[in-house]
Formats: structure tokens, C-alpha cells, sequence
């Protein structure tokens, strides 16, 4: 490997054709300039320069590693550039979270990448189990989760709380346990989560999800509340979700006795490095949820 320090050295003498003028430019002795030209000509054991007094001429390998070098230093330069160029409203920002707090959260991250052009917003939605594998690869910089992560390299922060809703049909005026269990249960991929949370604190009867009748299922959390719309069961989702649906005319939110909310954490890998525009992204997302 060449040294970087001494070629630096070299080709800022061939190009100034000065020693004096390059051991100012560099901050350094003369004899400093002159020893690194040496130990550059002793670690490729050719000579450089045809010396001649104070004035110098380059040998063919001078001109061949002046050419070589200049394209080098300048590669390594804008490397570095660009490896400590971090801009806060540039770049992509890659997230991921439940559906529920998406349908809210992803339309105001697009009004901030209309305002930064050069942000770009990565956002999928999943399940807490496939969001905490891709921030364990770091295949995503944020994640939302509605519980907090058990894992050693995921820190997670509690950001809120969201209320979860039992939900019906709109001609469904009230609910008690028989009716729930004439109407079935909409399954989703948290379905048994939110529906263990809310349903135990209100019906006594309530031990498992596999009580109630199987009437459906959706992974899209955008159509979970159709089949419901339509009378074919009810469900359990968090509030955002519920406020989401197109037909709300035909959905009816039943309040419960207790009311029960799921937390949101936000996460990210603790060995991951946190650019400016993640930051601000995470800064984003918690005002915006604060103020769901």
C-alpha cells in the first residue's frame, strides 16, 4: 500500500514545482517534503525525481504515479465527502409500523418529503414481529411497535398510547356477550392481541378469541372494517384504524365500561448510526403522534 501522507506530498510538488512553496502549503519542513519523497522512492525502489540543484525534473515512474496518484487522492477526497456528508432533509429514510398508526403517519411524512424534495420516505407496514427482525438486520432505520421489544439491540421509547375500539356494524345500537358471539369475530394479524387486551377487562366471560365464531379475515388493515361494514362481525382495532375507514356511516364504535389503550414504542438499532435526517425523521414522527 502506498502512503497516502507521502503521496499526498509528492504530488503537491510536481504540481507547485517548489519545495518551499509546497512545505508551506503543507504545513511542513523542507527537509520534511524532502524525506517523504525519499521513503516514497524507498517503498516502490524507483526513483521519482532527476534532481537539479533546487529545481527537479520527474522520472517516467514520477509521471506515471503523479497521473495515477492526483486520480487516487481525488477519489479518496470525495469519499470521504460524501461518508461525512450528512444533511438532515436528504436521503432515505427507510420505517416501518403497524397499519393502523401508518394510514395517519405516512400521508404527513409525504407532506414533509413535498417540503425536503430530497428526502426519501421508505414506509411499509407489518407486524411487530416482522418489524423487529428487519431493525435487528437493519434492513429499516425506524420502527414502530405496540409492544416493547425484548430484544438486546433494539431500544425502544414509549411515545403513546393509543385506544383500541370494539367495533360493529352501524346497525348494531349495543353489544353484550351473546351478541358478540352471534356475530362472529373479523380476525386481522393482531386480532387475538387486540382483542385479548380489550375484551378481557370488559366481559367476564371472555378467556380466548377461538370462543367466538371465525367470520373472517383481512391482512389489509384498510379493509378489516368492510366485512364489518356489512354486518358480517365485529372487531377489535385500535382507534386510527377505525377513523381511517372510508364508510363510517356504516361502522359503529361501541364504548366499553374500561377503556384500554396500547402503547406505541419507538425503535431503532442500538449499534445503527443515527444520520441527522433519521433524527429529524424520528423528531417528526413523535410531534406528530403526541398530537394524534
Amino acid at each position: 500500500m502506498i502512503n497516502t501522507s507521502w503521496l499526498k506530498t509528492f504530488c503537491k510538488l510536481v504540481d507547485v514545482r517548489h519545495f518551499t512553496q509546497t512545505s508551506e502549503s503543507l504545513y511542513m519542513t523542507q527537509s520534511g517534503v524532502s524525506q517523504h519523497i525519499k521513503k516514497l522512492e524507498q517503498q516502490l525502489d524507483t526513483a521519482l525525481l532527476i534532481r537539479s540543484g533546487k529545481s527537479f525534473t520527474l522520472t517516467e515512474a514520477g509521471i506515471k504515479l503523479h497521473h495515477e496518484g492526483k486520480i487516487l487522492l481525488n477519489s479518496m477526497t470525495e469519499l470521504e465527502s460524501s461518508i461525512k456528508k450528512d444533511e438532515p432533509y436528504s436521503g432515505p429514510v427507510k420505517i416501518s409500523s403497524p397499519g393502523s398508526v401508518g394510514l395517519k403517519l405516512y400521508p404527513h411524512l409525504l407532506s414533509i418529503q413535498q417540503q425536503h424534495p430530497e428526502l426519501f420516505i421508505d414506509y411499509s407496514f407489518a407486524p411487530n414481529s416482522d418489524i423487529e427482525a428487519r431493525i435487528t438486520a437493519r434492513k429499516i432505520d425506524i420502527g414502530l411497535i405496540t409492544e416493547r421489544s425484548k430484544h438486546q439491540d433494539i431500544i425502544s421509547e414509549k411515545i403513546a398510547l393509543e385506544p383500541l375500539v370494539l367495533i360493529t356494524s352501524s346497525e348494531i345500537k349495543a353489544v353484550n356477550w351473546q351478541e358478540l358471539s352471534k356475530l362472529g369475530f373479523i380476525n386481522h394479524p393482531d386480532g387475538a392481541h387486540h382483542a385479548q387486551l380489550l375484551l378481557s377487562k370488559n366481559f367476564a366471560e371472555f378467556e380466548h378469541i377461538e370462543q367466538f365464531r371465525h367470520s373472517g379475515f383481512s391482512n389489509q388493515v384498510s379493509l378489516i372494517l368492510e366485512p364489518v361494514s356489512r354486518g358480517l362481525g365485529f372487531t377489535v382495532l385500535p382507534i386510527h384504524a377505525t377513523h381511517a375507514f372510508t364508510n363510517q356511516a356504516n361502522i359503529k364504535v361501541h364504548k366499553l365500561e374500561h377503556s384500554v389503550s396500547e402503547p406505541l414504542y419507538l425503535c431503532h438499532n442500538r449499534y445503527s448510526f443515527e444520520t441527522k435526517r433519521i433524527s429529524y425523521i424520528k423528531s417528526v414522527i413523535t410531534d406528530f403522534i403526541a398530537n394524534f
